[in-house]
């Protein structure tokens, strides 16, 4: 939990991949943000209901398997919209065969409800704001969310880890366009920014500049 006076954070590894669910929620409003609802829904909706937190947005990073499995349950239980960017939209409503590849059960795969767009700003709570960054490489529609306040939080979904990036060689995977998302959209945030991945542990953005050997040069 990375909790602050100004901020409810909670993060949940879910799912035979250990998707890391975040829940972003305002203590004083009560308002959440759910990303990357993965799997284990009832553990999701039981931390909401830890905190009182009603969901207004359920916000998917990119639209592999590990990271939905559990939209259709949080969505049924909240009535939270889901968001996306389109260009994964093709991946999404392909969750079948995404599953059929690895041999498990397909997911059920609700309407995505609103699109997310480069410079789109997610606002809920009294005075939390998230930007949407458009980060293509790990998939064509892959996003990350900025927070800038009340610190300097980046949830990377799966384009960069903790000494690493995100794999390129699935489903309309690139290593040059995840290089220049990182490079473009990323490696421009302050080095202080607290990086949340889409699974391990968390990081910053100096730590990947300084010691994350596929961005060396960049």
């Amino acid at each position: 939990m990375k909790e602050s006076p100004q901020l409810i954070h909670e993060i949940l590894p879910v799912g035979w991949l250990q998707c890391n669910c975040s829940i972003v929620g305002d203590p004083a409003t009560c308002e959440a943000v759910v990303i990357d609802p993965g799997d284990d829904a009832d553990d999701v909706l039981a931390v909401l209901r830890k905190h009182n937190l009603q969901t207004k947005y359920i916000v998917v990073t990119h639209a592999h398997i590990d990271h939905v499995g559990g939209l259709a349950q949080l969505k049924e239980a909240t009535g939270a919209p889901i968001l996306m960017h389109p260009d994964d939209h093709w991946l999404y409503y392909n969750v079948a065969m995404q599953a059929a590849m690895i041999g498990l059960p397909a997911p059920r795969v609700p309407e995505v409800d609103q699109p997310l767009q480069p410079g789109d700003e997610l606002r809920w709570g009294k005075e939390l704001r998230a930007q949407v960054l458009h980060t293509p490489g790990h998939t064509p529609g892959s996003v990350s969310l900025y927070l800038p306040q009340p610190d300097k939080r980046l949830f990377a979904g799966d384009t960069l880890f903790a000494g690493s990036i995100g794999r390129t060689d699935l489903w309309g995977g690139s290593y040059e366009d995840i290089l220049r998302s990182i490079h473009s959209q990323l490696l421009s945030l302050d080095d202080a920014t607290l990086v949340y991945p889409g699974h391990g542990p968390a990081t910053t953005i100096g730590d990947e500049r300084e010691r994350n050997p596929f961005l060396r040069g960049l």
